[in-house]
């Protein structure tokens, strides 16, 4: 029964995003604990501990390291429809951050130092993310980065990654 429940949320997910969710149709079938596990990481990040926009920054800056277009696809749509102006999301896309914005821009640069390992630059900015939303906004701009990057690794690991594009 719960099964067949959460199929029919999949298909809800694919119709309201356009999007491929075969990836989790198989999750699904394998273990629904694992599903249902899986499932939290989307409410991980706090939405309401740093402004949309940098959220959306730093989701999108991980989603585009593993190279999955659906996922920087459904990412921006997600976004765009928590809030973030569609101007916003093609500089956070394009990597222009004079037009992204301070908030999309500091989240931007932070996402990109951490997953470059480069501690030099993501130091000062990790610091001013603290200073402006707290060690919560901190908390929910590295979650949003992390989780992100969950979706596609998961798609390549249970070989949907035909579906990725750039």
């Amino acid at each position: 029964m719960l099964r067949s429940i959460l199929k029919r949320q999949i298909d809800g997910f694919e119709r309201a995003w356009s999007y491929d969710a075969s990836y989790m149709r198989d999750l699904l079938a394998a273990s629904v604990p694992s599903f249902l596990r899986f499932s939290l990481v989307t409410g991980l990040p706090d939405r309401r501990a740093a402004p949309a926009a940098a959220l959306a920054a730093a989701g999108i800056v991980g989603t585009l390291a593993e190279d999955c277009g659906p996922c920087t696809q459904i990412s921006t749509d997600m976004a765009r429809a928590s809030g973030v102006s569609g101007q916003v999301l093609r500089a956070i896309l394009a990597g222009d951050l004079a037009a992204m914005g301070p908030e999309a821009a500091l989240a931007y640069q932070f996402a990109r130092a951490s997953l470059a390992r480069d501690m030099e630059a993501a130091d000062p900015l990790r610091d001013e993310i603290v200073r402006r939303w707290g060690q919560k906004g901190l908390v929910a701009i590295a979650l949003s980065l992390t989780t992100a990057r969950m979706y596609p690794t998961l798609k390549y690991a249970l070989g949907h990654g035909k579906t990725c594009s750039r």
